[in-house]
């Protein structure tokens, strides 16, 4: 994108570039211009004879490659929820390109038929790839062809053994300058050093501009020749949310932005204001409103926001990147330290989800998972199938998370549940497993926990009542619900766009969830990441729902959204959103809800 420049303006004064604002927020700080730009590509041709050991030569980068990403997945663990499984999904991606994609195969056959040395086979691939999504015409598609870019200059750099210059030591207040950044070196990047990024590439659909989002920390992408023209020390102000970054401003300008933070310091300080009061709508009706969780480490977070319980502590990080499944002391210390850290407030702990591919090889050896890859892992031996397919590591599990009961109040969620029987099978497990500890006189709560169910894939929402039947509790998991009703997949970015919640197909199989939950009296709470929009919230509200549980910093905008509405209003729009067949009308009814709602809230 091109700046606003018209001529060279003296040293020293103040200039614009404009750019593609892609996370808002605004940064005044220093400029940190990164010289880490793509390694110069040495092309050459290869002796016949030495076309084995060049193949060979590009099959180890490949696997150093992918072990930088396996360890990059590692690192992700450390990232607030919504980051972390974005980064996750991202990953997983960028490791199916390096595992016989057509940035692979097309390399290896350019070594082979044309004799090319590795690092020249993989840019020649990397250019035809990228020049035909640029040819596309499409903002979208041209961004997945950054992302094979990507990947294949972490090949390169490989073969090269050229590492990536650390981000991890920029002086505190830095704003970050650079030609590009990859999706995992901003998810690292940390915020108490770095108040926010510019580049020269990238764009709006990028992972990159997603994580900086996910990460709430401000940027602009795509403003040509950045590097070349600004210096490290720069006095700066980044706009993420106007896309502009202004060096050597005047203290005019200055002035005027720092007013502007003052005003977001301001809101985010009145938004603190609503920690202690409840989540109540106009008319009366009070709504539950908790936090997602995975570790202790986020304990601070929920009571920062004033979070009524956790509505999903997920249990799977213990289970991957490891050769050894946790034992059940391991389990249950980790889970005393979450329920003994809120305090007597309910903690919903959800058993392990995940497949056994996501499972370390050693581990699927030790409790007997086949190493053989599943050939549609989403739809394979995965959550509560998981479990009740290995009953020693569902027992193990079950058992940590009893004795933890006896510490505080517990909920336990079964994952991926499609069929009653899973329920029956699962709850008897449960009563065995309690029987058991109470011979050994382990101490444990009096009762069983209550036992709920995730609903997830529409086989599951089709049959609520069925299920409400047998369940204490319902949480809709509404990235998997509206990833299997419309058959996309999250982690595939030729098709993420069609990921639409307010698809009507994916609406009524809340509503159907909503309502079996109603006519048996149980709760029904939401846990997807629409639960921690507020623009969803009037409809969810609207629809039945009366518990939502999403991240912690989410937390107090979704509260002052439930404060300033009526829900008999909600629930008259409601009504009308679902007489309608279209995502589209669908959403402007819903933000015509929104902008004619009151102030009603702190």
């Amino acid at each position: 994108m091109k700046n606003d420049r018209t001529d060279a303006p003296p040293p020293g004064s103040e200039r614009v570039y404009q750019g593609l604002g892609v996370a808002p927020g605004i940064a005044l700080g220093t400029a940190w211009v990164s010289d880490d730009t793509a390694p110069s590509t040495p092309e050459y041709l290869i002796e016949p004879e030495a076309v084995t050991a060049e193949l060979q030569r590009l099959k180890e980068a490949v696997a150093f490659a992918a072990k930088q990403l396996r360890k990059l997945k590692v690192k992700a663990q450390a990232l607030p929820p919504a980051a972390a499984e974005e980064l996750g999904y991202l990953l997983d991606a960028r490791l199916q390109m390096l595992a016989g994609s057509r940035l692979i195969r097309t390399a290896e056959k350019l070594i082979t038929e044309l004799r090319l040395n590795a690092e020249a086979a993989v840019r020649a691939t990397i250019a035809e790839i990228s020049d035909g999504f640029s040819r596309m015409n499409d903002a979208y598609l041209a961004a997945r062809g950054d992302d094979v870019r990507e990947v294949g200059e972490r090949l390169i750099r490989c073969l090269m053994a050229t590492p990536y210059v650390a981000l991890k030591h920029l002086p505190e207040g830095s704003i970050l300058i650079a030609a590009d950044l990859t999706p995992a070196d901003t998810a690292l990047l940390d915020p108490k050093l770095v108040l926010g990024f510019a580049t020269e590439q990238g764009g709006k659909e990028s992972h990159t501009a997603i994580m900086a989002r996910s990460l709430g920390v401000p940027a602009i992408l795509g403003i040509a020749d950045l590097v070349t023209v600004l210096k490290t020390g720069d006095p700066i102000i980044l706009d993420g949310h106007a896309g502009k970054l202004i060096v050597h401003p005047t203290p005019e300008t200055r002035a005027q932005y720092e007013a502007g933070e003052a005003a977001l310091k301001q809101e985010r300080k009145r938004l603190s204001r609503l920690r202690d009061v409840p989540g109540v709508t106009l008319d009366g009706f009070t709504i539950g409103l908790n936090v997602n969780l995975e570790l202790p480490r986020d304990l601070d977070g929920a009571h920062t926001v004033g979070a009524e319980g956790v509505g999903l502590l997920r249990t799977e990080f213990l289970y991957m990147n490891r050769d050894a499944a946790p034992d059940e002391d391991e389990q249950y210390e980790f889970l005393r330290a979450v329920i003994e850290g809120m305090d007597g407030r309910p903690v919903t702990v959800r058993t392990i989800d995940v497949g056994g591919d996501k499972l370390a090889p050693a581990l699927r050896e030790q409790i007997g998972e086949p190493l053989e890859e599943s050939p549609n892992p989403a739809l394979g031996v995965r959550g509560v199938r998981l479990s009740l397919a290995h009953p020693r590591l569902f027992d193990t599990q079950l058992a940590a998370i009893l004795r933890a009961a006896a510490h505080g109040p517990i909920r336990i969620l079964l994952p991926m549940i499609s069929q009653i029987s899973e329920v029956h099978a699962a709850r008897e497990a449960v009563e065995r497993v309690y029987k058991r500890l109470k011979r050994r006189k382990v101490p444990l709560p009096e009762k069983l926990p209550p036992l709920g169910v995730m609903i997830e894939v529409p086989g599951a929402a089709l049959s609520a009542d069925g299920l409400a039947a047998v369940s204490d509790f319902f949480a809709i998991g509404t990235n998997d619900l509206t990833m299997y009703t419309l058959a996309i997949d999250r982690g595939d970015e030729r098709v993420a766009a069609l990921y639409e919640p307010l698809h009507p197909a994916v609406l009524r199989l809340i509503q159907f969830t909503v309502e079996a939950g109603l006519r048996y009296r149980i709760p029904v709470s939401i846990c997807g990441e629409i639960a921690g929009d507020p623009r969803f919230t009037p409809l969810l509200l609207g629809l039945g729902v009366r518990e939502l549980s999403m991240s912690a910093p989410k937390l107090p905008s979704v509260k002052e959204r439930v404060r300033a509405l009526s829900l008999t209003e909600a629930s008259r729009r409601a009504r009308t959103i679902m007489d309608q067949a279209d995502a589209k009308r669908i959403g402007e009814l819903l933000d015509d809800f929104i902008a004619n709602l009151g102030s009603h809230s702190v």
